[in-house]
């Protein structure tokens, strides 16, 4: 965070000082939202939730050191009063970003990977400078200010994770962190329910390549029409990045280790360099290519990139999170979120770690499934498509969990040809882990995937204590 007196925050924000604060008073930062976060030389942004008024918390927030708030009213405590508290955040990080002339913007958006790609990206980009990064998920309206406000004069990158809910959610993103380079991974059904269409979908994500001006680099990956289409209204320079041979950034020879994990041969204008992932799942090389792309067009060198890319884990809870328990159960918590495409990716992960090494040649393999949310009327065929493919890929156990979509899941098995021993619908987390603890031997190879609302991580951790194993 840069300095700024509180003046300075009401010039930015449009906004006006409560009678009694101290123009002259110095924000050093952090920005947050959340009041148990503060430190001292904090600015505090009062928001008003379903549940909780920020503006409550507002005299706690100060007596624990913040400076002052940005607030929707006047309050007893220093505070910069606005008309609206989220779009004053948005205006005060734009107006700190045009401080950074030094600072250059990654912005990253698609329907699925997005995540995990961020992570890659400020590994690979921490090579050539210090870069700033969104912890977990923050790639919404509040995320992104947040994580954009951490930036100082010595930052060189900030990666800026950009997720949307409709049109024009990632054209204000855009608006408040200009981005100079612009990744668009895919687009797929994750979130056909809001959007509408995969087309609605791809004309949003496509927002991200349209806001880069003639100085920036669209990166985008060949391998999705929908995506390779966004080079056309693109003003930037574009890269192309995927398995297709016509792609800029390629993988070939892609091999998978006994756990997953992924070597293939990172092919580029500059050469060629092999690279080896730490990360569980062959969807990963596609991440991979994409924050390779970025690392050579921020000026990184190919021996950097392929370093970093291989010496990278994984930064973000609950992304194909593996576990082996003592006693040889490996548990792959994959439940911070689903989508119909990384429920695919997950799927053939669970299976290539089952099918030989360390010990576990022949293991058992055990898909644990909650619900994939925001579907809205493709819900039931995609959950019963899931089922089919967990058969199809000779998933040795499937466990559907909750009421409603998962039970296509389980259907969608049964349809496949799975008997009773090999697929189960059970209501709840509850009754997934009764009906896991004890069937559980050493060697057996467990994904727990489900949108976050389904809570599955939570199953995931009573499974890793490691109770009532057969």
């Amino acid at each position: 965070m840069i300095a700024l007196t509180l003046a300075e925050v009401a010039a930015a924000t449009d906004g006006r000082l409560s009678p009694g604060t101290d123009p002259q008073a110095v924000v050093t930062g952090p920005v947050v939202a959340d009041s148990r976060t503060v430190t001292p030389g904090a600015l505090f942004v009062a928001l008003a939730g379903e549940r909780t008024d920020g503006h409550d918390h507002a005299a706690a927030a100060v007596a624990d050191g913040a400076v002052a708030v940005l607030a929707g009213r006047d309050l007893p405590v220093p505070a910069v009063v606005v008309e609206d508290p989220l779009t004053a955040l948005g205006r005060l990080t734009r107006a700190v970003i045009d401080r950074l002339p030094e600072l250059t913007v990654v912005g990253v958006t698609g329907s699925s990977g997005k995540t995990s790609t961020k992570d890659l990206l400020a590994a690979v980009l921490s090579a050539a400078g210090p870069t700033v990064a969104p912890v977990g998920s923050f790639n919404n309206e509040l995320g992104l200010p947040l994580t954009a406000l951490r930036c100082d004069p010595g930052t060189r990158f900030l990666v800026a994770e950009m997720g949307a809910r409709g049109p024009g959610h990632i054209r204000y993103l855009c608006g408040i962190t200009p981005p100079r380079i612009g990744v668009v991974l895919n687009v797929g059904a994750a979130h056909a329910g809001v959007f509408g269409s995969i087309a609605a979908t791809a004309a949003a994500k496509g927002e991200l390549p349209a806001a880069l001006g003639a100085g920036g680099v669209a990166v985008l990956n060949a391998d999705d029409p929908a995506v390779r289409r966004m080079a056309v209204g693109a003003g930037a320079r574009t890269v192309l990045f995927g398995e297709s041979g016509s792609a800029q950034v390629r993988a070939l020879d892609v091999r998978l280790d006994p756990m997953a994990r992924p070597t293939f041969r990172l092919v580029t204008p500059d050469g060629e360099a092999e690279v080896s992932l730490r990360l569980h799942g062959e969807h990963h090389v596609s991440n991979a290519l994409a924050a390779a792309a970025v690392g050579l067009a921020a000026g990184l060198d190919l021996d950097q990139v392929a370093g970093r890319l291989g010496a990278a884990t994984a930064a973000s809870r609950w992304r194909m999170e593996v576990t082996a328990r003592p006693d040889g159960v490996v548990v792959v918590n994959d439940a911070y979120n689903a989508n119909l495409d990384s429920v695919r990716a997950a799927l053939k992960a669970l299976v290539a770690m089952g099918r030989g090494g360390d010990g576990r040649e022949g293991a058992r393999t055990w898909a644990v499934l909650g619900e994939m949310a925001e579907l809205g009327d493709t819900a039931d065929t995609e959950h019963d498509a899931i089922g089919r493919l967990a058969v199809r890929l000779d998933v040795s156990h499937l466990v559907a969990v909750g009421e409603g979509p998962p039970r296509m899941t389980h259907q969608g098995a049964a349809q496949e040809g799975s008997w009773a021993d090999e697929a189960a619908w059970v209501p709840d987390p509850d009754a997934a882990f009764e009906l896991l603890a004890p069937r559980l031997r050493p060697g057996d190879v467990v994904l727990v995937k489900a949108s976050r609302s389904v809570g599955l991580d939570a199953l995931a951790a009573r499974l890793l204590a490691g109770e009532g194993v057969a």
